[in-house]
């Protein structure tokens, strides 16, 4: 199936590296112009540079933190003052691991305003142009620690849980404008995060990285770890005009990893 989003403005947060920057190259393969969203410059500026444009597309990137909320609100206002937006993908870094009783409040409202008021603030402004024109399509990537939560990763399930939740009832709002809005229950992919996770659980477990490793490979039934190009698949496709009665859903995409459905 051939996906044509030639004429499609598409926004990436956390794009520089991993899932996002898939998503990024997989969009721009299909015809859309893609701006970048990160921290680092140096690395967007690569990739805007190897982005194809035979499509008559044009790139660029915004240097931007997601931690700092009102730095990045500003940012957001600016960008949207001059730009429209007909793909959304909300997507950030996630906040540093630790169970509940390792949470104190203060990290807990960092985290809200990293996965919960930038993707909301963002997709506000977004709805903007999509409304008037009649299309759009926004993505959250989330995690499959929504339905089965992780305990060591307590602050990302309980803010993600909150972003798809959010999701499914601005989907029912958007529908009749022909705007679709889909969570992805992110499982393991192999990406930067994911080394820093297992990474960090062997220091506490007195064990290797690449142990921890395969024991995640072993949970998942495919036995393997996802490839960020197949995450950027999944997201052009919801992008699409074949996605169209396609909205309000959370996608799992883990190699069948969760047990729940």
């Amino acid at each position: 199936m051939e996906i044509l989003l030639t004429g499609k403005n598409a926004l990436i947060g956390g794009s520089s590296k991993g899932i996002g920057r898939a998503i990024a190259e997989r969009l721009a393969a299909s015809g859309a112009s893609v701006t970048l969203m990160a921290r680092s410059e140096d690395l967007m500026a690569q990739i805007v540079e190897s982005l194809p444009t035979d499509k008559g597309q044009s790139h660029g990137y915004l240097v931007v933190n997601f931690s700092d909320f009102p730095a990045f609100k500003t940012q957001m206002d600016t960008f949207f003052s001059k730009n429209t937006v007909d793909i959304l993908i909300n997507n950030t870094q996630g906040p540093a691991a630790g169970s509940a009783l390792e949470k104190d409040i203060e990290e807990c409202q960092a985290a809200f305003d990293l996965l919960f008021k930038c993707a909301v603030y963002t997709t506000n402004l977004a709805l903007s142009s999509m409304q008037k024109n009649n299309w759009g399509r926004i993505v959250n990537v989330a995690s499959i620690t929504v339905r089965e939560p992780l305990n060591y990763l307590a602050l990302s399930n309980s803010l993600r849980s909150a972003l798809v939740s959010w999701g499914k009832s601005l989907a029912i709002d958007i529908a009749k404008n022909n705007i679709t809005l889909n969570s992805i229950l992110t499982g393991y992919f192999d990406t930067e995060r994911l080394t820093q996770l297992y990474t960090q659980k062997a220091k506490k477990m007195n064990v290797t990285a690449e142990s921890v490793r395969g024991e995640m490979e072993a949970q998942v039934p495919m036995q393997r770890i996802g490839k960020p190009e197949e995450y950027a698949n999944l997201v052009c496709f919801l992008a699409s005009n074949q996605a169209s009665y396609i909205t309000g859903t959370s996608i799992p995409i883990d190699g069948g990893l969760l047990k729940s459905f």
